[in-house]
């Protein structure tokens, strides 16, 4: 038998994989938002195309405060320029939806000419609720503006609350 040299190739190591801990923080952080009804951080800070809160015409979904006292919950939008007449807001089993419109015309006519624009936008946001919402005394007031729907916690869910004393050693 001859002797014949072989060339013998290396192979890279294996790479191990190692996980994207900032992806992954941020899938936890999307999952946590979306429990409590707010944007994920994708949509917050437009980290990817196309993951905007669906609209149309550029009108983008309002900016919402949530708040929780002891007797009810509270979320405000604000909704500058709507009207009350293009605003909705329902309960369906588990889900709060708030659905809203907004039209915009502007008509100009003078002698040698004559301009027109239209613009229409809807958003819609649901939000889970969450099981201690009174879901039969939801209420909505719309003032200057600004939407706030107060979610009433149920008697049991008011009673809940305990005081823990926190002790120092």
């Amino acid at each position: 038998m001859a002797d014949v040299p072989v060339e013998v190739k290396k192979a890279a190591p294996a790479e191990t994989p190692v996980p994207d801990l900032w992806r992954s923080f941020r899938g936890e952080m999307d999952r946590l938002f979306d429990r409590f009804g707010l944007p994920s951080l994708r949509r917050m800070f437009d980290i990817e195309p196309g993951s905007r809160p669906w609209s149309t015409f550029s009108f983008s979904a309002p900016p919402i405060d949530l708040s929780e006292d002891d007797k009810a919950y509270k979320i405000t939008a604000e909704l500058p320029g709507l009207d009350v007449e293009h605003i909705d807001v329902s309960v369906t089993g588990d889900r709060l939806i708030l659905k809203g419109e907004k039209r915009q015309e502007k008509e100009e006519k003078e002698k040698n000419y004559y301009f027109s624009e239209r613009s229409y936008g809807s958003f819609q946001r649901a939000f889970e609720l969450p099981a201690s919402v009174d879901r039969d005394k939801v209420a909505a007031d719309f003032s200057k503006g600004v939407l706030t729907i107060t979610l009433p916690k149920t008697a049991e869910a008011q009673g809940q609350a305990k005081k823990i004393e926190v002790k120092s050693t």
